[in-house]
């Protein structure tokens, strides 16, 4: 089976692919404005975007809730501080809460990905998880090496790849996805 993705992000792509490998992924990059005020709104914007192009499309959005902050940088994570790298923005964050104790350092990932075949089929997957003190580890891409999931004490940056992809937000996004696809092929 082959789907449009609608993204331009190389580590987004490495990701999905192996998250989901035996669907042949076709990145678009269609720049779309990701002006929603909700992580659904961008990802079916986008998704609805590539399907009026090329036919039925995948899209997702996702980011970091950090509670302590208001859920910043919530739906604007990609957004935030625009142009640096996520070293320079996971450096700001941690100053951001550098008086914060860890019992207050509660966030999550959240990940909504959307099929688009003339209507949106949304799914969403979230992980639990907190803020560390420091940057820590140099896998997985954005604000991984800042998160640590619930019930480990390593970052989702100290994690091999195939340990993130078992239990990260866009994984639990996907797999949600992939089995509603499955339905629809054996019907």
């Amino acid at each position: 089976m082959k789907l449009i993705l609608s993204t331009s992000n190389p580590n987004k792509i490495k990701e999905i692919s192996s998250i989901i490998n035996d669907i042949e992924w076709i990145p678009k990059d269609l720049k779309v404005e990701e002006d929603g005020k909700t992580f659904e709104e961008n990802a079916v914007k986008k998704a609805k975007t590539a399907y009026e192009l090329y036919g039925p499309a995948v899209a997702d959005d996702s980011g970091l809730e950090i509670y302590a902050l208001d859920n910043f940088p919530g739906v604007h994570s990609a957004r935030f501080m625009e142009g640096a790298d996520y070293f320079t923005k996971n450096s700001k964050i941690l100053e951001m809460m550098k008086d914060i104790p860890i019992e207050k350092r509660g966030s999550r990932f959240v990940c909504v990905a959307v099929y688009y075949d003339g209507t949106p089929h949304i799914f969403k997957g979230v992980v639990e998880g907190s803020i560390a003190f420091s940057i820590r580890g140099n896998g997985g891409f954005g604000y991984d090496p800042i998160f640590i999931p619930e019930g480990f004490d390593k970052t989702f940056g100290e994690m091999p790849s195939s340990q993130k992809d078992m239990i990260s937000h866009r994984s639990k996004a996907f797999r949600k996805l992939y089995e509603f696809l499955r339905g629809i092929k054996y019907e």
